[in-house]
């Protein structure tokens, strides 16, 4: 039975937002509508307003790139984490140099704002103007994963129709859908369904 069209559809934004971690939406920019692959990243204009739905406030504009400069490096980080996710869950190592070029580049500067309760945070801002750089929180997002994270808390959606990723932070660790109000709705009226055709 095909994912709704709602959640998994490219025309339906803002970006998705279910995997409670910055890596797992990551993995999460593609996503499948029944037997077709949606990618919702088709421009730079796309990942910056992705950046921005996350909070990542990058210092560039995107005019100081080539074109589809931005989409290209994120694409390239999206298929590093990918990999380097998956092999992680697995407790496999893997070549981790493709995600330090990222890394490496993300030079960073302490920032002072003030959050929406009016209180003083500090924050971290991107010190070039680079594509890669833009993306430096991103792939910093992921290396945190792969050092701080739990690889059984790493998930895919059980629903056979769905690739999203999220990393379960309930309390039993027991988060088998990416969404229980479609995903998991969906799954529970077809096991119903077809129970009751007997």
């Amino acid at each position: 039975m095909p994912i709704s069209n709602i959640s998994h559809d490219k025309s339906a934004l803002p970006f998705i937002t279910l995997g409670d971690h910055l890596a797992m939406d990551l993995l999460n920019t593609e996503a499948r509508n029944g037997e077709s692959m949606v990618d919702y990243w088709t421009s730079d204009a796309d990942v910056l307003k992705w950046l921005q739905q996350h909070e990542v406030w990058p210092v560039a504009e995107p005019s100081v790139f080539a074109v589809g400069e931005l989409l290209s490096q994120a694409k390239a980080l999206r298929s590093v984490a990918l990999r380097l996710i998956t092999a992680f869950k697995q407790e496999k190592l893997q070549d981790i140099s493709e995600l330090n070029v990222f890394l490496h580049a993300y030079t960073s500067a302490p920032h002072l704002v003030s959050d929406n309760n009016g209180k003083w945070v500090i924050t971290r801002i991107s010190g070039a103007n680079t594509a890669l750089a833009m993306l430096g929180p991103v792939a910093q997002s992921v290396a945190m994963l792969l050092v701080e994270g739990d690889a059984t808390l790493v998930k895919q959606c059980e629903h056979p129709d769905c690739i999203l990723w999220f990393y379960d932070r309930t309390k039993a660790h027991k988060r088998r859908w990416c969404s229980m109000a479609t995903c998991g709705n969906r799954f529970k009226a077809a096991q119903f369904r077809k129970r009751n055709s007997k």
